[in-house]
């Protein structure tokens, strides 16, 4: 993989926590990962899925440059 990487994890799901880590590991590109704290897998506790979509967006924002 050589595209930029974001890995967003909840941090209370400790076994996709682990996997992520092991798959960061791995990459050998630009990456970055957030675990975003008091989140499950789907994001579902309140404010957990606007704090994903602002990581999401900032990563964007520095990563995706438009067309020339």
């Amino acid at each position: 993989m050589t595209a930029p990487t974001l890995l967003l994890v909840g941090g209370h799901d400790d076994g996709v926590i682990d996997l992520n880590q092991l798959t960061y590991n791995q990459l050998n590109c630009e990456k970055d990962m957030v675990i975003v704290p008091g989140a499950s897998h789907l994001f579902e506790e309140p404010g957990t899925l606007e704090a994903v979509a602002k990581q999401a967006a900032a990563w964007f924002v520095r990563h995706l440059r438009p067309a020339a």
